[in-house]
C-alpha cells in the first residue's frame, strides 16, 4: 500500500511541475488524498468490514 502511495507521489513530481516536494504532494494535494482513501476503503470493503469501509470513504 505505501508502495503505491510512493508511487502516486512520483507520478505527480514528475507531471506537475509546481510540485516541489514529496511532502508537499503529500499533504497538499487532494488527489493523491482521495486515492489513498478510497485505496483503504476498497480493502476494508472487500475485507468484510463494510460500515468501516463507508466511514473511511465519507471522512476521506
Amino acid at each position: 500500500m505505501f508502495e503505491r502511495l510512493r508511487d502516486d507521489i512520483q507520478t505527480v513530481m514528475q507531471r506537475d511541475p509546481a510540485a516541489r516536494s514529496t511532502l508537499e504532494v503529500l499533504l497538499c494535494y487532494p488527489g493523491v488524498h482521495a486515492l489513498a482513501f478510497h485505496r483503504v476503503a476498497h480493502r476494508l470493503w472487500h475485507a468484510g468490514w463494510t460500515t468501516s469501509a463507508r466511514w473511511v470513504s465519507h471522512v476521506g
